[in-house]
């Protein structure tokens, strides 16, 4: 049994589309509390987080929107998530869009410092999100999280101070890319993250591509935070996003990781990003996450319920 608290976070303002802030209660709608204490687990649902006001902040970088809206839900986010790991918990952020990354993933960086162990992470998108202010063409801070939590430079003052910790690039996965901007890509070559587009899905399947990865959080006693992102998955199958791009994940490809995860008992948290509600069919992104949600924390095949629609 694994005690689960889960966290809202509805923000929008990270994101190019509006919509993201009812993916919260779309999953609870959807029945992932549930689905959780179906299997045993012990769930606690802590609500939504709390926006900190912040009125403004100095950039060069005119072109980055909301950022004060950003930086109230990264403070806030970063301030839960620190206490979260603390606690005998695995906390899943209900997003969302995935600029509260900024605030989840250096939170857990920064525990993980604390406590004298690594924090991995595996980042399941479609976009690698390793832009920095000066490299980001729309200016949409759901595509920076990485980039933040790694330290790099050139991004104002979000957290409202120094970051307590970085994010090793080199204890960074990334499965699934199939859209990455040309300053992103050169800033993530040069970096040492683990990338994989979806070719390296085609040639080797995910369990050639995870695998190495999982035994050097195992090896190191690291800690493991999984970001998964709607469009990671191909959006025939889960079109309830504003970053659809063509040729993602299988239902099969995405259930095999999370089966994946779930037989290596390391992660020890967790994002569920982008659902926008707005663009969904009848509710079918929200129950499909919900779903692979369940195979990570351990739904087999036998244990499906037949679904009508």
């Amino acid at each position: 049994m694994t005690n689960i608290h889960l966290l809202g976070a509805p923000m929008e303002e990270g994101a190019g589309r509006r919509g993201c802030i009812m993916g919260p209660a779309a999953y609870r709608t959807a029945g992932l509390a549930e689905e959780l204490a179906s299997l045993g687990h012990d769930v606690v649902d802590l609500g939504d987080a709390q926006r900190d006001v912040v009125e403004s902040i100095e950039t060069e970088h005119t072109h980055l929107k909301f950022l004060p809206e950003v930086a109230g839900w990264s403070r806030s986010l970063h301030r839960h998530a620190f206490d979260l790991a603390h606690q005998d918990v695995l906390p899943i952020y209900l997003g969302g869009d995935h600029a509260l990354s900024l605030g989840t993933v250096t939170g857990h960086v920064a525990a993980a410092a604390a406590m004298g162990r690594p924090q991995y992470v595996l980042w399941l998108d479609a976009h690698s999100d390793f832009n920095i202010p000066a490299s980001s063409p729309s200016g949409n801070i759901h595509g920076m999280p990485v980039a933040f939590a790694c330290g790099l430079d050139g991004f104002p003052d979000v957290l409202g101070k120094p970051l307590p910790a970085r994010l090793d690039p080199l204890n960074v996965c990334m499965i699934g890319l199939r859209s990455v901007d040309g300053m992103e890509r050169d800033l993530l070559q040069s970096s040492g993250v683990q990338t994989y587009d979806m070719r390296s899905i085609d040639e080797n399947g995910v369990a050639k591509l995870l695998l190495p990865f999982l035994d050097q959080v195992a090896q190191t006693n690291g800690l493991l935070h999984v970001s998964l992102d709607v469009d990671f998955i191909e959006p025939d199958i889960a079109p309830a996003v504003g970053t659809t791009v063509p040729g993602g994940a299988t239902f099969r490809e995405a259930h095999h990781i999370m089966e994946m995860l779930h037989d290596s008992g390391l992660v020890s948290s967790l994002d569920l990003v982008e659902l926008n509600p707005f663009l969904d069919d009848r509710g079918r992104t929200a129950r499909l996450m919900v779903d692979l949600t369940a195979s990570l924390f351990g739904r087999r095949v036998l244990d499906r319920r037949t679904q009508s629609y």
